[in-house]
């Protein structure tokens, strides 16, 4: 097996000549995106320097509490991105709790069931397996729950004529929200159909693509590749059914009415 390439701080700050390329013709295009495409690169830098102080920490001390601290961290952090990017989000604290539930529950779900069943590292909370799994899976979970939810809340806004029209007409408010329900679903499902779609013919994914350049044969990192699309299908399939779920719950009530009182303003142009 190959010995992996080790990247010096020089090597770094030349990629980084690609960011400053891409401020400059912000500028020069008047995008007005160049300051924010700077701090995000900053921020992305300062996040993962932080991110491997911590994972030394965890690798060397394989602690299930300290694990599953991590976890809990990392979820509260989706759930927080996740409300971020909603246009009309649910008000109270539904806005931020009901996402990150559905977060933490299928992705931790689902991260237990590869460790448990296909990975089966000793022991089975090791950090080593853990956390980088259920990060990504968390990461594509939080992409289809922001998605479900946003295109929820926004169709009932627009459609909420035709919504109460049925409603009027007698029909439950499962039955009346359906076609809404049906397209939020959509929506936070299909970038991880595309994503399976276009893996290995377009784009070989990243994990793939560190394991090939770490030294990993590719016939067992294409292996690790399937099973890890399969789990970020199985946590971002549960947890964007739940959480649209819980938001037509949480947009009508007993009586058969639409709720849309129970959303926030809209966030300012």
């Amino acid at each position: 097996m190959d010995t992996y390439i080790a990247l010096s701080y020089w090597d770094l700050a030349a990629a980084s000549i690609l960011i400053f390329i891409n401020a400059g013709l912000s500028i020069i295009f008047r995008l007005r995106l160049h300051r924010s495409l700077l701090i995000a690169a900053i921020r992305m830098v300062v996040q993962l320097s932080l991110v491997g102080l911590v994972l030394t920490t965890l690798f060397s001390v394989v602690s299930p509490l300290c694990t599953a601290l991590a976890a809990l961290v990392m979820v509260l952090f989706a759930g927080h991105e996740a409300a971020q990017r909603q246009e009309r989000g649910l008000s109270g604290w539904w806005s931020y709790g009901l996402g990150t539930g559905c977060m933490m529950a299928s992705s931790v779900v689902v991260t237990v069931f590869a460790l448990l069943t296909a990975l089966r590292p000793n022991p089975w909370y090791d950090p080593r397996y853990a956390i980088p799994l259920l990060g990504m899976i968390l990461g594509n979970c939080m992409t289809g729950i922001a998605l479900g939810l946003d295109t929820l809340t926004t169709s009932l806004v627009s459609r909420r004529a035709a919504v109460e029209a049925r409603l009027m007409l007698g029909a439950t408010r499962q039955e009346a929200v359906a076609p809404v329900t049906r397209q939020a679903l959509r929506s936070a499902l299909m970038p991880t159909i595309n994503s399976m779609s276009a893996t290995g013919v377009v784009s070989l994914p990243g994990m793939m693509t560190g394991q090939i350049l770490g030294g990993v044969p590719p016939a067992e990192a294409v292996k690790y590749q399937i099973l890890v699309m399969f789990m970020i299908a199985g946590g971002t399939g549960l947890g964007a059914v739940t959480a649209v779920l819980g938001g037509v719950y949480r947009l009508t009530d007993g009586r058969h009415r639409l709720r849309l009182d129970r959303l926030r303003p809209p966030k300012p142009a």
